[in-house]
């Protein structure tokens, strides 16, 4: 994998203490009403992340942990409580200034890649950059640059179907890297992947991570939660554990032991 560029360019501010909350959740509650049942899906949920963490969310289908991700993700909001993002109260913003955030300080990796198929690596990485001032050839830069963090600066002309599962998802976190973002969000990143190439792509965001880059992780897998620095455990919309993770393993180490997978 080619090297990653400096840390400022990951968009952590390069003033910032690096045990600095950047994100901090104080007794979040969701409700969803659906026809006279009302739903409650997270019940008083507190919770610090620091700048540089590396935290994997784990649980159960309802217990929160997917609500939880599009709260801090802006794609949701608060039914009551508070939500700092880098120091700014975002519980009350409108949807208006919520979009502007996600664009700005926050980088999306979904399970599935979600990239144009008739658009290049290089075409899909600079998309968000589209919804910025960002001048055109800054913006090519700025996209070669994170296909590069990704060790995929010679696919750059490729089109989706040119490229394997695995490194379709590369290009997907270089797309959520091209803004330069405060916290990566990826939401069950290796679902679609083998075994191996999930591993490849935790060697990524460890190495991200290495640099400066806090990661939120929602996953099932015990196998991928591993690699993270924090494993936070839901159950019925409540953090039921929250623990560093133990043995943590390298990702680069954990491959040597892999075989590599015949197409």
């Amino acid at each position: 994998m080619e090297s990653t560029p400096a840390v400022n360019q990951l968009g952590a501010p390069p003033t910032a203490s690096p045990a600095s909350a950047v994100i901090r959740v104080e007794d979040a509650h969701k409700y969803y009403e659906l026809g006279e049942t009302r739903v409650h899906a997270l019940r008083g949920v507190s919770v610090e992340i620091r700048r540089g963490e590396f935290v994997a969310i784990m649980g159960a289908s309802g217990s929160g942990k997917s609500t939880f991700m599009n709260i801090l993700g802006c794609l949701d909001r608060l039914s009551s409580g508070r939500y700092f993002l880098e120091g700014i109260d975002v519980s009350e913003h409108a949807k208006k200034a919520l979009a502007l955030i996600r664009n700005e300080k926050i980088g999306f990796v979904f399970q599935g890649f979600n990239l144009l198929a008739r658009t290049t690596a290089l075409e899909n990485t600079e998309l968000p950059t589209l919804y910025t001032k960002i001048d055109k050839t800054e913006r090519r830069k700025r996209s070669a640059d994170a296909l590069t963090m990704v060790g995929l600066a010679e696919r750059a002309q490729h089109y989706p179907s040119q490229m394997s599962g695995g490194q379709q998802q590369r290009v997907a976190i270089a797309r959520a890297l091209v803004n330069r973002p405060s916290i990566l969000l990826a939401d069950e990143p290796t679902g679609n992947l083998d075994s191996r190439t999930s591993v490849e792509i935790m060697e990524i965001f460890q190495s991200l991570n290495d640099k400066g880059l806090t990661i939120v992780l929602v996953t099932h897998e015990h196998d991928i939660a591993q690699f993270a620095k924090r494993v936070l455990v839901f159950r019925d919309g409540k953090i039921r554990k929250d623990d560093p993770a133990l043995s943590r393993p390298r990702a680069s180490e954990a491959l040597k032991t892999l075989p590599t997978l015949e197409d």
